[in-house]
C-alpha cells in the first residue's frame, strides 16, 4: 500500500508564499525515471531474458503480456499491436469499415481518432461532449445515425471511461458496433466493468506517458468476439493465417518483444499507481474546487487520471503565470477536430459543437503521476490559487 497523502488545501495568506518558493528543482509533468527506478530490478531481468531468447518479434513475453491485459481488464481476447493508432486502424479495418460508411466520433480528441477512420476512406461524423466529462455525448448520437453508419468510436478522454450503458443502449438501438478509443484509460472503470472490457473493440496505447507506457510505441486491441480477435491477429502480420498465406491484405503492426517486457513489469505495480492517482487527484480537487474547473467523475467510477485537466479562464495568461513559477502545463486540446484542415472536407458534424469548441478555449492539464511528492502538490495548488486570487476582479 502506498503511503496515503492528506489531501493538502492551501490557506490564502500561505499562497503567496508557498507559489513563490524558490525551484530548488525542476518539477516533472510525468515522472518516468522515480518509476523506472523503482522497478529496475525487474525490468532489467526481464529484459536481459528477451536478450538471451532473441525472439525480438512476438516472442514469449508478447504472449505472456496479452494473457495478462485480459486477465487485468477481464477482456476475452487482448491482442497487442505496434501502438495506440494502429490500434485503431486494425479495429476499423476487422469490422471492413471503409469508403462509403460513416462513424460517429468526438470532435475533442487527438487526431489519430480520426485520423484512423479517414485513412481507411470512411466518413467522421462529429457529435459534441458531455460538458462535464469531455467524453462523448450519448444522448446527441442518435441524431447522427444513417443509413450509412456503421459504428460509434467514443473516447474515453483523460483517463474516464466514457458512458458505457448509454452507449450500449445507443448502438443496441441502431444495430452498430462500438470502438472504445481507451489509449488514455487503460485502468479505468465504470461500475466494475474496466475500460477496454466491454466494447465490440477497444484500443489502448502504451506510449510512454500512458497509464500504462512502454519505452517506445505499443499498443492493443481487446474483444470479446473470438472471431474478430482471430481476425485482428491476422490484419496485424499482413492478413496472414499461416506463414506464407495471406487470405485478406493486412499491415504490419506488431509488438516489439522488448516492449512487451517492460509492460510486464510495470504491471507488477500498475494497481498500486492508480490507487497513487487517486491520492493526488483528491489532494488536487481539495485544493482547486474553488479557484477551477476541476474534473467531474461520476459515482461508480474511477479515472486513472491520465491527465489531471481543469478549466480556467485567461488561458495564455495562466500558462505564463504557471511557467514563472517553475510549472509545467499542457494543454489537451487546443483545437477541435472538426476545425482541422485536414478535416475540413467532413464538415462540422451533426449539431452544434459549442461544448467542445469552448472546452479547447479553457483546458490546462497539471502535472500528474503517481510519484508526485507532497510539495510539489502544494506548489501546484498555491500556484493556482495564486492566480485565481490575483484574477478575481477580472472575471
Amino acid at each position: 500500500m502506498p503511503n496515503q497523502i492528506k489531501a493538502c488545501v492551501v490557506s490564502e495568506k500561505k499562497v503567496t508564499l508557498l507559489a513563490k518558493l524558490p525551484r530548488l528543482y525542476s518539477m516533472e509533468f510525468i515522472d518516468l525515471q522515480t518509476q523506472r527506478e523503482r522497478i529496475q530490478p525487474q525490468l532489467e531481468k526481464r529484459i536481459q531474458a528477451v536478450l538471451e531468447m532473441g525472439q525480438f518479434i512476438l516472442g514469449p513475453e508478447v504472449a505472456e503480456l496479452e494473457r495478462k491485459l485480459e486477465a487485468f481488464t477481464g477482456a476475452k481476447h487482448a491482442i497487442t499491436v505496434a501502438n495506440g493508432t494502429d490500434a485503431l486502424q486494425l479495429a476499423l479495418m476487422a469490422l471492413r469499415i471503409g469508403p462509403g460508411d460513416e462513424v460517429i466520433t468526438t470532435p475533442f480528441s487527438f487526431v489519430a481518432t480520426t485520423e484512423a477512420i479517414v485513412l481507411l476512406g470512411a466518413t467522421p461524423v462529429f457529435v459534441d461532449i458531455d460538458p462535464k466529462t469531455y467524453n462523448l455525448d450519448p444522448a446527441k448520437i442518435s441524431a447522427a445515425v444513417t443509413s450509412k453508419t456503421k459504428a460509434i468510436l467514443p473516447v474515453s478522454l483523460y483517463g474516464l471511461s466514457c458512458d458505457i450503458e448509454a452507449l450500449e443502449a445507443v448502438a443496441l438501438k441502431h444495430k452498430v458496433a462500438i470502438i472504445e478509443d481507451a489509449a488514455q484509460s487503460f485502468g479505468a472503470s465504470q461500475k466494475k466493468r474496466r475500460s477496454c472490457s466491454w466494447a465490440t473493440l477497444s484500443c489502448s496505447s502504451f506510449f510512454p506517458s500512458k497509464p500504462l507506457g512502454c519505452y517506445g510505441d505499443g499498443g492493443a486491441c481487446f474483444t470479446n468476439d473470438s472471431e474478430l480477435a482471430n481476425l485482428l491477429k491476422q490484419i496485424r502480420a499482413h492478413g496472414q493465417d499461416r506463414r506464407y498465406h495471406h487470405p485478406i491484405l493486412g499491415v504490419n503492426s506488431r509488438l516489439d518483444t522488448l516492449q512487451a517486457a517492460v509492460l510486464l513489469a510495470k504491471m507488477e505495480i500498475f494497481e498500486d499507481e492508480i490507487e497513487r492517482r487517486q491520492g493526488v487527484a483528491k489532494n488536487y480537487h481539495e485544493g482547486l474546487k474553488d479557484v477551477a474547473g476541476t474534473p467531474t467523475i461520476p459515482p461508480d467510477n474511477i479515472s486513472v487520471f491520465a491527465q489531471y485537466t481543469i478549466q480556467v479562464k485567461n488561458r495564455d495568461a495562466f500558462l505564463e503565470h504557471m511557467k514563472r513559477r517553475g510549472i509545467p502545463t499542457a494543454v489537451h486540446y487546443p483545437t477541435p477536430l472538426h476545425l482541422q484542415p485536414a478535416f475540413s472536407r467532413f464538415g462540422k458534424g451533426v449539431g452544434s459543437m459549442l461544448i467542445s469548441e469552448a472546452a479547447s478555449e479553457r483546458v490546462v492539464s497539471l502535472p500528474m503521476h503517481p510519484y508526485m511528492k507532497r510539495e510539489d502538490q502544494m506548489r501546484v495548488i498555491a500556484a493556482v490559487q495564486e492566480f485565481a486570487m490575483l484574477n478575481k476582479d477580472r472575471d
